[in-house]
């Protein structure tokens, strides 16, 4: 029996048999590192792509649940601040270099990379038969997050998209109640973002400063192609360039359509189409606010609908946030989610469907929760690890079988807005059937060394 498939015996019998579980949430890395009673076998190896921004809390959480073999970042400042937390760790500023040497010694991989990232370092680790939890949106492209989903079936990995809200007790009540029927069938769906909080609508930057001396700025562009290093894409901003990033929709959309995606299973849409924009510039940046629609035949019984996301925060012209004259004079912040019902309206007051309000307020006041129908958990990282100790990929609720087809719907919002009009959509033959030129944006051209098909 080979090395992979005796950790995987080692921590579904942990599991079986009882023995402790994950840490709760809130205990700290020095507090789980305390604990070395345990054989290893029962303790999830880890190895971390991104370790900055998201990927520190995602990296403090792999340390908090288990033993962290290795860790990657292309900003030797960014790996050696979070190697000063983990100094057993392995440092590699090249995530192909690190699986290759350490894949025997591991069992799962976080990836918390720029947008454009996250598909070939995942690919490649799973395809070495490693569970991934990786950050929203999950890829960059439709292709990549389809095949994801399915070489996340076919390896039989546990996996887990980063969207956190998945995880709240209030996100799966707002499921359970928007599936009880209680506000009759849904025809029309409203999304607005305070994003992009980065530069978009802008030019190529044309100043070629050198590249620092602790960027490994090649290892940055990764599957991207080559241009000249500039401040104004590492280490935040990139979120805004096409080439980096998927703009204000890929930032938040995992989040903020989420309790609708899961609760109307609003997948596979029939077209999707650019209301109005402020425009992409120079084939380089997202545009600085946008109104995008997307349409939804039947799904499974359910009623056609519309769902209209408004982004660009306060830049977004007034008159066109129609949205607001449907909410019955609620407080409108900067980011939320309207359901629109034949016999009410849910109206999510975050960016997660954790909290929210069902109008009109007198209406249903005394309306009683539906029973509970959907497993409740306390972490959203740990519950992607009790489901790789219990060898059950279906565990985490954002499971890339999930998580993928709704990165998808928000990654077609992306195609309308490149194509530029209308694309009208076909699942099955992953392509754009009004406008062959569109296809083009469904996937991605990758640079040597780089490719998800290599």
């Amino acid at each position: 029996m080979n090395r992979r498939s005796t950790r995987r015996d080692f921590l579904r019998q942990t599991a079986v048999a009882g023995a402790a579980g994950p840490l709760l949430a809130g205990q700290t890395v020095a507090h789980a590192q305390e604990d070395k009673s345990k054989s290893p076998n029962e303790r999830v190896q880890f190895a971390c792509i991104g370790v900055g921004g998201k990927g520190d809390s995602d990296t403090r959480d792999a340390g908090a649940y288990g033993d962290i073999v290795a860790l990657c970042d292309i900003d030797e400042k960014t790996l050696d601040k979070m190697a000063e937390k983990f100094p057993k760790a392995k440092k590699y500023t090249d995530y192909r270099k690190m699986l290759e040497e350490v894949g025997d010694k591991i069992d799962a991989v976080t990836v918390s990379t720029p947008d454009h990232s996250h598909a070939p370092a995942s690919v490649r680790a799973m395809r070495l038969g490693k569970h991934t939890f990786c950050q929203k949106p999950l890829t960059w492209s439709v292709e990549e997050a389809r095949l994801m989903r399915t070489l996340a079936a076919e390896k039989k990995l546990v996996t887990q998209m980063g969207n956190q809200g998945t995880s709240h007790n209030g996100f799966r009540s707002g499921v359970e109640l928007i599936r009880s029927g209680v506000l009759g069938p849904i025809r029309e769906i409203h999304v607005w973002t305070n994003r992009p909080i980065w530069p978009q609508g802008v030019s190529r930057p044309t100043d070629t400063p050198g590249i620092p001396d602790n960027v490994h700025w090649y290892e940055f562009l990764g599957p991207a192609h080559d241009r000249p290093y500039s401040p104004k894409y590492h280490p935040f901003n990139w979120r805004g360039w096409l080439d980096f990033g998927t703009g204000a929709l890929g930032d938040m959309a995992c989040h903020t359509i989420n309790v609708a995606a899961m609760a109307l299973s609003l997948f596979d849409p029939e077209s999707v189409e650019v209301v109005d924009t402020s425009g992409i510039v120079d084939k380089e940046s997202y545009p600085v606010w946008s109104i995008i629609k997307t349409n939804f035949g039947e799904r499974e019984g359910r009623a056609p609908l519309s769902l209209t996301w408004y982004d660009g925060g306060s830049k977004l012209p007034e008159e066109k946030r129609a949205y607001k004259k449907l909410l019955e004079g609620q407080n409108v912040g900067g980011s939320g989610l309207l359901l629109v019902g034949e016999k009410g309206s849910f109206y999510s007051v975050n960016d997660y469907g954790a909290e929210h309000i069902l109008l009109p307020n007198d209406k249903f006041a005394d309306l009683k929760a539906p029973e509970p129908t959907l497993p409740r958990t306390k972490n959203h990282f740990g519950e992607w690890v009790e489901g790789i100790k219990e060898n059950d990929p279906k565990k985490p609720m954002s499971n890339f079988d999930y998580a993928g087809r709704l990165t998808e719907t928000v990654l077609l919002g992306v195609v309308a807005l490149r194509s530029g009009g209308k694309i009208e959509w076909d699942p099955a033959a992953m392509r754009v059937k009004n406008n062959s030129d569109a296809d083009q944006y469904i996937r991605r051209d990758y640079r040597k060394g780089f490719s998800i098909h290599e």
